[in-house]
């Protein structure tokens, strides 16, 4: 089967609980129709890049799919109707990759930097 990264951008003002929630509604979306999701990331809230329906922040997440291309066209329905998410993106992609995405490794290394600096009594 075709491989996805299925990537939406929550509205900032939900909390967390909304956002996996919002998560697991699409992996039930999936699955109901003969697909799976390998993996799921949330990377938090983090800033935009402009103003989105008056958003300057938003809650991403991503979901690793395997499905055929009738489900991510289901998936992305519901998504566009769904008014808790601001945007949305689905990719084909070769081949998924393996361990965290780029961007838990940035969140990783800035966690490490910020320990390093604190110990050392930088600021």
């Amino acid at each position: 089967m075709p491989l996805y990264e299925h990537v939406f951008l929550a509205r900032q003002d939900l909390a967390q609980a909304q956002v996996d929630s919002l998560a697991e509604e699409a992996t039930k979306i999936i699955e109901a129709n003969d697909g799976k999701v390998t993996k799921t990331e949330t990377w938090g809230l983090k800033s935009l890049a402009y103003t989105i329906q008056k958003n300057r922040k938003a809650h991403y997440v991503m979901l690793h799919v395997d499905a055929p291309g009738t489900v991510v066209e289901e998936l992305e329905r519901q998504t566009r109707i769904n008014e808790d998410v601001i945007r949305y993106m689905t990719i084909k992609v070769d081949e998924h990759e393996e361990g965290p995405s780029v961007m838990m490794r940035k969140a990783e290394k800035k966690r490490r930097r910020d320990a390093e600096n604190e110990s050392r009594g930088d600021k």
